[in-house]
């Protein structure tokens, strides 16, 4: 029987940012997963540079010319638009099987040990069966996205919140138009334009309507179009869902939930692999020091500002009044919008951002 320190279940980039970080504190660590490299999802392929600082942290200091280096953000919608820089860094839109390649690949250099192609069909205690094969375990890992099975199996499936909105990936063949990442918002959803390439830029579509694809929703996104026509597809469209969703528990005994596993924020806030590899980080230094059950309260505290952020997001989604005076509001005191990405992305203090939230309230109400 294999015995291992650390059993993660899933090898996507959550998974892969928990191993490095349990190898970087000396763990023995083995990662399995159904799928082979590289392994692909529809996302927005944009990694803001807290998420980059928090891969640092791991080992991983992805070089810029992997992807195409962002500044900041855009807004754009209702008759407005709106653009802040990051205060400190910058963003990297990265195709997500290159990222993959490349945390694969330092995982395996850390020495890691990876069974792809091996799907986890049940644990117990201690111990869990891959592919035939049965693993002694110290600690368990959930790394395997929304739909964990590991969750069901620990019993962590209760919820405290859940939303659900439908997200569509295409990558284009046209040089970048801009440096920042663009999301343009129109009634029923948001458009990301993210440069991931010197020739390439990444289109996502957020969307409430299940049955809306990317070619009906670019009418409603006219800028979009016409910055696209004439640009060729690469690539085979992708789908998939954009869940907001919080647990109420993330660990039981010695099994822990992290990324997607462990709950997560709707696609608008950009915040994903930020929170997955933060919480890679907190759930190691928890079994590195004996006490797992610390990783409950470091994962609420991480999850904080994120939520909040999807929150305020998702209330603009749901109403095209709301937005189009938020939109005007912004654009009218862009001061606050920097203070809002800065707050988004570590650099602002909880106090520093009221008091940009109290200056937008009054700016909507008078704009």
């Amino acid at each position: 029987m294999k015995t291992t320190d650390l059993l993660v279940v899933g090898g996507g980039p959550a998974g892969l940012a928990t191993a490095l970080g349990a190898r970087r504190h000396g763990l023995k660590v083995t990662v399995a997963d159904p799928a082979r490299p590289p392994i692909d999802k529809a996302c927005g392929e944009g990694l803001m540079p807290d998420a980059l600082a928090a891969l640092r942290e791991l080992g991983v200091d992805l070089p810029f010319n992997a992807g195409a280096p962002f500044r900041g953000i855009r807004f754009l919608g209702y008759g407005s638009q709106v653009e802040a820089q990051f205060p400190d860094g910058t963003g990297l839109g990265i195709r997500r099987t290159r990222l993959h390649e490349i945390l694969v690949r330092s995982a395996e250099d850390a020495g890691v040990e990876f069974l792809w192609g091996r799907q986890v069909i049940g644990i117990e205690q201690d111990r869990a069966w891959a592919g035939g094969e049965r693993i002694a375990f110290a600690n368990l890992a959930g790394a395997d996205g929304g739909n964990s099975q590991v969750r069901r199996w620990a019993g962590l499936d209760e919820r405290s919140r859940e939303g659900m909105r439908f997200g569509f990936r295409r990558h284009y063949r046209i040089r970048p138009w801009s440096d920042s990442v663009e999301v343009h918002w129109a009634p029923g959803g948001q458009i990301y334009v993210t440069p991931i390439a010197q020739d390439c830029v990444c289109i996502a579509l957020l969307v409430r309507r299940q049955n809306l694809r990317l070619d009906e929703a670019l009418r409603l996104f006219p800028a979009v179009e016409k910055r696209l026509n004439g640009a060729a597809a690469i690539a085979p469209d992708r789908g998939g869902t954009s869940a907001f969703r919080r647990l109420r528990r993330v660990v039981s005994g010695n099994i822990a939930l992290v990324g997607d596993a462990s709950g997560s924020v709707d696609a608008v806030t950009g915040e994903g692999m930020s929170l997955a590899f933060r919480q890679a980080a907190a759930l190691t230094e928890a079994i590195a020091c004996g006490r797992l059950e610390q990783y409950q309260q470091a994962h609420e505290r991480i999850r904080q500002g994120p939520d909040r952020m999807t929150s305020l997001l998702l209330m603009m989604d749901r109403s095209d009044a709301l937005c189009h005076r938020s939109l005007k509001a912004l654009a009218c005191k862009p001061h606050i919008f920097s203070s809002m990405l800065a707050a988004h992305v570590g650099e602002c203090s909880p106090a520093a951002l009221a008091v940009a939230l109290c200056s937008l309230s009054w700016s909507f109400l008078t704009a």
